[in-house]
């Protein structure tokens, strides 16, 4: 089915709020096309459809970010496979730049996770990993700048005073949440520079656009808990099917880095677990290379651990004898076909993921993309 969105104006997005249908849900939402038009800049589109704006430039290679020109075909990735870990309060995964906010769903109500894109701390300015909490709420903050980055910025020709009030020229934006991590000297908070959110721009920090942290912090009581991981690889089974989404590694100091392709495959092997599974490793390792976060079918899981045992079906006669019996999820095998390879076998083909569903504007992107980065 083709969703055609008509826009008069490319307005920020409001924050993605996925459903799910059962708690064991993994993978949210469904990946779309945009058509350009002429005003439109991939930061602005990246802004309206709440994504970060390397997550946009990264799976569209090739389109100028600022002049992508009318008429282009663009993905928008808006699939997600969801942390692993517990699912409550925020969870911030450094290599996908994103954040998911799980509410509490009331008594009967739908179970729900909201997602916003997000900056992190860059260089040596660490952003820890680890459980930590909401502290602090602060409306209309004012920026103590840390004795180190008014150095930093004074050795750039930048100087810095030693307070800015809230208003157009305060890094923090207008809303900040202090989290218990590291004294007290990290937050997550708005941003005078809405074109960095999805970069590894700040000091440690975890910086939102504007809009998003006005949604987010009503949400937010002090206490919540904040989940900080960095898990560049996520995988799923759906239907029998592994699902993978990988993103650029980051270091320690939050920068992102060439994957290594064989230390992810490691990685692919340990989340698949003792599952017995056929992956087409050359398509795997084709995701894992690009590591672009869109969403790949890798595998097909070979047999259901978790299946009772049945007698096996006795052979009609005189015809020959029935091909093996398939596994729940898996494609059967023709007559006479051998089942699907476990891992380390020959490869089967290729899988295909689904196709993105086309979404098309019928007017430009006009989100502010001004600001001073701090």
């Amino acid at each position: 089915m083709i969703c055609v969105l008509a826009l008069a104006g490319a307005k920020p997005a409001q924050a993605t709020t996925y459903t799910l249908s059962s708690p064991n849900d993994d993978v949210v939402g469904q990946d779309k096309t945009v058509v350009t038009v002429y005003e439109d800049t991939l930061y602005d589109l990246a802004r309206k459809f709440s994504l970060g704006s390397e997550e946009l430039i990264r799976v569209n290679p090739g389109v100028d970010p600022w002049l992508p020109g009318a008429g282009k075909t663009l993905i928008v990735p808006d699939r997600h496979i969801l942390p692993p870990g517990p699912r409550e309060g925020i969870v911030v995964n450094l290599p996908e730049h994103r954040l998911y906010y799980y509410p509490k769903p009331k008594r009967g109500g739908p179970i729900q996770v909201i997602t916003y894109p997000v900056s992190i701390g860059k260089m040596d300015w660490r952003t820890p990993l680890g459980v930590t909490h909401v502290i602090q709420k602060q409306k209309n903050p004012i920026w103590y700048p840390p004795e180190s980055v008014r150095k930093e910025h004074a050795e750039a020709g930048d100087p810095l005073p030693a307070m800015v009030p809230s208003g157009p020229d305060n890094p923090l934006g207008l809303f900040a949440m202090r989290l218990a991590a590291g004294n007290g000297t990290y937050l997550i908070h708005g941003t005078n520079n809405p074109i960095a959110v999805g970069l590894a721009v700040t000091h440690g920090c975890i910086r939102m656009y504007p809009d998003d942290v006005e949604a987010l912090f009503p949400l937010i009581a002090v206490g919540t808990q904040v989940r900080l991981i960095n898990q560049p690889i996520k995988v799923a089974w759906v239907d029998g099917e592994l699902m993978l989404e990988a993103h650029p590694p980051v270091d320690a100091q939050g920068q992102s880095f060439e994957p290594n392709v064989d230390q992810f495959a490691e990685m692919l092997r340990g989340a698949v677990g003792d599952t017995t599974v056929a992956i087409h490793w050359d398509y795997a390792r084709e995701v894992l290379q690009k590591a672009d976060g869109v969403i790949a079918t890798v595998a097909l899981e070979a047999n259901d651990p978790n299946a009772p045992e049945s007698a096996p079906a006795p052979a009609p006669a005189p015809a020959p004898a029935p091909a093996p019996e398939s596994a729940p999820g898996s494609t059967p095998s023709p007559a006479g076909a051998p089942p699907p390879p476990p891992v380390g076998a020959p490869q089967p083909a290729a899988p295909k993921t689904a196709a993105p569903q086309p979404v098309q504007t019928t007017a430009g992107a006009s989100g502010s993309a001004t600001g001073d980065t701090r």
